[in-house]
């Protein structure tokens, strides 16, 4: 995996990001483009990410009201 600095904090962070915009709850009233993936499809890409080597994870309080990052942790 390649990395690169995060501006000038000192940082490394991976090429790849996972975005987590995926994550979510099916019984959630929330965007279309929201996605509804649980806890356990969640666990699962994040350790994949993980052995991959990546290190960098885009959420937002807007995902899924906050479910996104909850679930990400």
């Amino acid at each position: 995996m390649d990395y690169l600095p995060l501006g000038n904090t000192g940082l490394y962070v991976s090429r790849f990001c996972l975005g987590a915009m995926t994550f979510g709850e099916k019984d959630q009233k929330q965007s279309a483009w929201i996605g509804n993936e649980g806890q356990e499809a969640a666990n699962r890409m994040v350790a994949t990410c993980l052995d991959a080597g990546i290190n960098f994870f885009d959420t937002s309080n807007a995902y899924g009201y906050g479910t996104s990052e909850r679930m990400l942790g």
